[in-house]
């Protein structure tokens, strides 16, 4: 047996498993703003409006766009799990913090060990798929 084929089996299984999805986040600081650029000269088709969030149909992507009074400047990438509270405890075992954004349930922020912010959503997985290890 080779040295790296050795190394292949001795490859721990992830604990969690985290699927991508199509929803993407910002955060802003006017709603109304975000919802006339958006909605009136990108022609996204508005599905749901809180005080605090718009949601967007874009096309292959749903746009979730938050107010905050302290916006983020990137795109927040979405992470599927079965599990969000068992996740974040292993992602905090690995490095992550936590952050602490206004938001709402079964959804949290965290940051990875090179800074870069992505959010956690507890979903069931769809039908023929799988988001359990």
């Amino acid at each position: 047996m080779s040295a790296s084929s050795n190394q292949a089996e001795t490859v721990a299984e992830p604990q969690f498993v985290f699927r991508s999805n199509s929803e993407i986040a910002v955060h802003v600081s006017s709603l109304d703003k975000a919802e006339h650029f958006y909605g009136e000269i990108l022609g996204f088709r508005l599905v749901a409006k809180t005080g605090r969030q718009l949601e967007f149909d874009t096309g292959k992507l749903r746009l979730y766009v938050n107010l905050d009074s302290r916006p983020m400047t990137s795109f927040i990438p979405s992470f599927d799990v079965a599990d969000r509270e068992a996740a974040r405890e292993y992602l905090e075992g690995a490095g992550c913090k936590p952050v602490h954004i206004n938001t709402h349930p079964g959804l949290y922020y965290i940051r990875d060990p090179f800074g870069l912010l992505f959010d956690v959503v507890e979903r069931k997985p769809e039908a023929g798929s799988s988001i359990t290890p």
